[in-house]
C-alpha cells in the first residue's frame, strides 16, 4: 500500500507543480537580481504543488488506515498526518504570502517560532528529556524551539540553486522513513521527486517560502519525533551538508563583523557557483553528501543499538 501512495504522491506532485507553474507564474515571478543565481525571471511558489500532493496522499493514508487497517495498520502512520498539520500549516500560509506579497521579517520569525511552539506540543521536546528537573526540561524545550526555526531558516537560505534542497531533502525523508521508522516521510520524498522534475537545472519553478520553510520543519519535526536520543543524535547527522553550509557561512561572517540579517551571496554552493559550477553539479555534489550522510547516521545508529544489546 506505502508503494502505491509514494507513486501517487510523485504523480500527483508532478501534475500540481505544473498546474501552480501555468496558473501562478504572473503572481508569483521571481525577477533576477544582484543577489540571485539565475538570470531569467521564473516562477515561485512551486512549493504548494509538492505540499498538496503530499497532504492529498498523508489524508488517504490516514483514510486507508481506518477503514483497512489491514492494508495499512494505524501503528504504521507515523508521524501521524494531523499532529504534523498543526505546525505545518501556519507555514505554508505565511510562505506563500512571503512569495506573493512579501512578510516583515519580523512576523515571518513569529509565525516559525508558533510552529515551532506546536511542533513541541504535537510531538513532545527532544526524546530523554522527560526526566530532566524542571528548570533543565523549560530551558531544553526553549533550545529546541530556536533550534526548529533556525532549521526552517536555514533551509530557506541554502534554497538558493536549482534542484539542491529538494534533491537532499527528498534522500534526507527517504532516510528518515527507513531509520527513524516513520514511513510517512516517504511521501514528501516522493512529491519532492515529482517538483524535481520542474525544479532541475534549468528550473522552469522555484519551490519558494511556502516549500522550503516546510521543508526544514520537517527535518525537525523528523528528528524530535524519534523514539530515542540516539536515533535523534544520527539523524541529525544527515544535515551536516545543508545546515553545516548555512552555520559555516554565519559563522564566518559573525566573525568577519558582517551584518548578518543583509543579504549575501556567500554560502559555499553559492561560491562553488560563482567559480564555474553549475548549477546541476553543485546539486549533485550536495545530494552525494547527503547521501554519504545519511549513510554515516544509519552506521551510528546500529552502532549504538548493538552495543545498548
Amino acid at each position: 500500500m506505502w508503494l502505491l501512495l509514494v507513486i501517487a504522491s510523485f504523480l500527483l506532485s508532478l501534475l500540481l507543480v505544473g498546474l501552480v507553474k501555468t496558473w501562478l507564474s504572473a503572481q508569483l515571478l521571481d525577477i533576477p537580481n544582484e543577489r540571485s543565481s539565475h538570470q531569467q525571471p521564473t516562477p515561485r511558489g512551486g512549493g504548494l504543488g509538492f505540499l498538496v500532493a503530499f497532504g492529498l496522499t498523508a489524508g488517504a493514508a490516514l483514510i486507508i488506515s481506518q477503514v483497512a487497517p489491514t492494508l495499512l495498520p494505524p501503528a504504521q502512520l507515523q508521524p501521524h498526518p494531523w499532529r504534523l498539520v498543526l505546525p505545518l500549516l501556519p507555514l505554508a500560509i505565511a510562505g506563500y504570502l512571503d512569495d506573493r506579497d512579501g512578510l516583515p521579517a519580523r512576523r515571518r520569525y513569529g509565525v516559525q517560532l508558533g510552529a515551532a511552539a506546536l511542533a513541541i506540543a504535537s510531538f513532545g521536546p527532544l526524546p530523554g528529556t522527560e526526566t530532566l528537573l524542571p528548570v533543565a526540561r523549560v530551558t531544553m524545550i526553549g533550545l529546541t524551539a530556536i533550534a526548529i526555526t533556525a532549521a526552517i531558516n536555514f533551509y530557506n537560505f541554502m534554497d538558493g540553486l536549482d534542484g539542491l534542497v529538494a534533491s537532499s531533502t527528498a534522500i534526507q525523508l527517504a532516510c528518515f522513513a527507513l531509520l527513524l521508522n516513520q514511513p510517512l516521510w516517504w511521501l514528501l520524498a516522493a512529491a519532492l521527486a515529482g517538483f524535481l522534475y520542474w525544479n532541475w537545472s534549468p528550473a522552469k519553478i522555484f519551490m519558494g517560502d511556502a516549500g522550503s520553510t516546510i521543508l526544514g520543519a520537517s527535518v525537525a519535526i523528523a528528528i524530535l519525533n524519534a523514539d530515542t536520543l540516539v536515533t535523534a543524535g544520527s539523524a541529525a547527522l544527515t544535515t551536516l551538508p545543508l545546515i553545516g553550509d548555512a552555520v559555516f557561512t554565519l559563522t564566518r561572517r559573525l566573525l568577519a563583523r558582517e551584518n548578518i540579517f543583509q543579504a549575501h551571496r556567500t554560502h559555499l554552493y553559492q561560491r562553488l557557483q560563482q567559480s564555474g559550477w553549475s548549477h546541476a553539479k553543485v546539486a549533485t555534489l550536495y545530494m552525494m553528501l547527503t547521501a554519504l550522510s545519511c549513510q554515516l547516521a544509519i552506521l551510528v545508529a546500529r552502532r549504538y543499538a548493538v552495543a545498548a544489546l
